[in-house]
């Protein structure tokens, strides 16, 4: 018959059968002969231990992945029998991102023609004035302008030095002009940047 041995706890100093992992009188755990610890010792243990477990298989994992070789040849998709059906590569490529054609630059508007020269003109006769008298013969005249080149549509501005010679009417294409009173006075027709003068005189008038 087998004498099993007592076991003195090393907290409370009782005495207590060898078979027991716990003291029965203080609970403390037994970890030798004679030696207890706590619940609390223990839980840091296994989780110390669990860490260190895990640490070694995530570094056998990683020294696995980076040294085993990867041939790039072994798998193609064409050996793939999943892959080997009629139409999908044609399906495959369609997928590719559409790419516009390039586009040329949009046509750039050439800037309005500018106002070479204006002159002042008698529709009835054609000609050029750049001076004429009204008098009781002739006492009123019409006067347009010519623009170059042709066909520039641009604001007109007429302008008189004096308003007690003559007096301006509007009338289809320019302006007529009356006389009022004797004396001269100068017309300037200006037409964007470019102007033209004209000297208008009149004598007999009361």
């Amino acid at each position: 018959m087998a004498i099993i041995n007592e076991i003195k706890c090393a907290r409370c100093d009782r005495k207590y059968s060898g078979v027991r992992s716990r003291c029965p009188y203080c609970g403390a755990r037994r970890i030798g002969r004679g030696k207890y610890s706590e619940d609390s010792d223990n839980a840091k243990g296994k989780m110390l231990i669990s860490i260190m477990i895990l640490g070694v298989f995530t570094i056998a994992a990683g020294i696995l992945l980076f040294t085993t070789p990867v041939d790039a040849d072994a798998v193609k998709p064409s050996d793939d029998p999943a892959l080997s059906v009629p139409g999908l590569e044609d399906d495959i490529t369609s997928l590719t991102p559409f790419e516009p054609p390039p586009t040329s630059p949009p046509p750039t508007t050439p800037p309005p023609p500018q106002v070479q020269s204006v002159q002042i003109w008698v529709p009835n006769s054609h000609q050029i004035r750049d001076e004429f008298t009204l008098n009781s013969t002739h006492p009123t005249t019409d006067l347009t302008v010519r623009i170059e080149p042709p066909g520039i549509e641009a604001e007109q501005n007429w302008e008189l030095s004096r308003d007690d010679v003559v007096e301006m009417t509007p009338v289809v294409g320019g302006y007529r002009f009356t006389r009022i009173g004797n004396g001269a006075v100068t017309l300037t027709v200006t037409v964007g940047d470019v102007s033209a003068s004209c000297i208008i005189r009149v004598a007999g008038v009361g």
